[in-house]
């Protein structure tokens, strides 16, 4: 039988659970601090907390980390293991629809991994773990699609850096996970082949464009998977569908093999049922790569060794580090419920010993503005090798400039016509300074 993730609320929608809902109560204080003029103490940095941290969490909170207990221990197979997360997956496909093209040899590598731990051979650390990859990360075994019409049936001749190394990590992937076309969007409704539905309610979105990766995990298709965030593509989907989902620092994971959408933005990400299980996929994926030059060439800790157990929480394992919340974000427009969660957050954090303080950032209102023009400025010049010619469906056409054309019009969704022409606008004479720069001006 698969492993029971620790929340029930992935398993179950409210009003299906056996148990009522009980929400933790929190002290009605405020969290914030006012700014103050006088100098504060230099914050603490993760990497200055003391060495005699507390132990990292059991493998009880960790689906991997059971998994790959007791597959050692013999007490399962990862064969079993595969066949229930297939006949789930299949179950559920009708109504989340997360997936667009699932593995035909998912089955073959989980036996494989049977058979080298009957021969007591060594195993990966993700050996038998079955993860979802966002279709615009290539695979060469799977279509990688990026979600649009206009490459459909497209197999890349190589494996994504991420990819390889779970599967170097003995990770098997269970197939390609929907998403909005080329990752624009934030509703997974701009796919280019179905739209995915949220798992506690099908009348819901999933949030995007990572829907179908954080709809995959949520509804227990797969252990983990793949997902890429340029503007929250991670993030949100993980909060819409009620799993961990990490954004990592740009140029910790090599991009190499994601399809590009914007290259100063575009990061792959991951998501899981718990932080544990978030930090093992990350240690994972992440590293420096040769076939990535803005990949980050500092090492890669053991992520789930620096997390700290629920049962040393009372050591203050925060104690030092200063967290700024900025106050923009609690503004008009935000609803009661989010900021109420916002709230709850930070006293926990106060709990656990940071400290933490309100801090205002002037520019904030010009993030989202400054984002759609970078973002589809960049997009229009990516997005242009997409024409028929050196890649997807080619129109049938008599002249070059009408093959052009009509491979791209038909074959592009109107969000991504939308993005190119946004983009291609605002990097035009005449307009570049108006608009381009001085949205790079607005990031520094």
């Amino acid at each position: 039988m698969p492993f029971p993730i620790q929340n029930p609320r992935l398993l179950l929608t409210p009003r299906h659970l056996p148990f009522p809902p009980n929400p933790i109560s929190l002290p009605p204080k405020p969290f914030l601090r006012p700014l103050s003029s006088a100098p504060s103490p230099s914050p603490q940095t993760l990497d200055a907390i003391p060495s005699s941290s507390p132990p990292p969490p059991p493998s009880s909170s960790s689906s991997i980390l059971s998994i790959r207990e007791s597959l050692l221990s013999r007490r399962t197979k990862a064969a079993e293991l595969a066949a229930e997360y297939l006949d789930r997956l299949r179950r559920a496909e009708p109504r989340v629809r997360s997936f667009l093209h699932v593995s035909d040899a998912a089955m073959r590598e989980a036996e494989d991994v049977d058979r080298r731990v009957e021969r007591g051979e060594e195993v990966g650390p993700l050996a038998g773990v079955l993860v979802g990859v966002k279709d615009n990360i290539c695979t060469a075994d799977m279509p990688s699609t990026g979600g649009s019409r206009i490459l459909e049936g497209y197999r890349p001749a190589f494996d994504a850096t991420a990819v390889r190394r779970l599967r170097e990590a003995g990770a098997i992937v269970i197939g390609k996970t929907n998403l909005d076309e080329f990752g624009m969007g934030s509703t997974t409704e701009r796919s280019g082949f179905q739209v995915t539905t949220n798992p506690w309610d099908s009348s819901r979105v999933p949030g995007g464009s990572s829907g179908g990766s954080a709809a995959a995990v949520s509804s227990r298709q797969c252990v983990a998977s793949l997902g890429s965030d340029t503007g929250g593509s991670v993030r949100q989907p993980a909060s819409f569908c009620g799993v961990v989902g990490l954004k990592p620092t740009y140029g910790r994971v090599s991009r190499f093999g994601l399809m590009a959408y914007a290259s100063s933005l575009d990061v792959i990400g991951c998501f899981g049922s718990s932080v544990v299980d978030a930090a093992i996929i990350l240690s994972a994926i992440a590293g420096h790569d040769r076939l990535d030059a803005t990949s980050s060439k500092h090492e890669v800790p053991d992520y789930a060794s620096l997390l700290v157990s629920l049962d040393f929480l009372d050591s203050k394992p925060l104690k030092g580090l200063k967290i700024g919340v900025i106050q923009e974000t609690l503004g008009d427009g935000v609803d009661g419920g989010v900021i109420s969660s916002v709230r709850s957050a930070a006293s926990h954090l106060e709990q656990l010993g940071a400290l933490v303080t309100e801090v205002s950032l002037p520019s904030f209102s010009l993030g989202l503005p400054a984002y759609y023009i970078l973002a589809s400025s960049e997009a229009s010049s990516n997005l242009s090798r997409y024409d028929g010619v050196r890649y997807g469906k080619q129109a049938a056409a008599e002249e070059l400039s009408f093959l052009y054309g009509d491979s791209r019009a038909n074959g592009l969704g109107h969000e991504v016509k939308m993005r190119i022409l946004m983009g291609t606008y605002a990097l035009s004479a005449g307009y570049y300074d108006a608009y381009y720069k001085r949205a790079q001006q607005s990031c520094r």
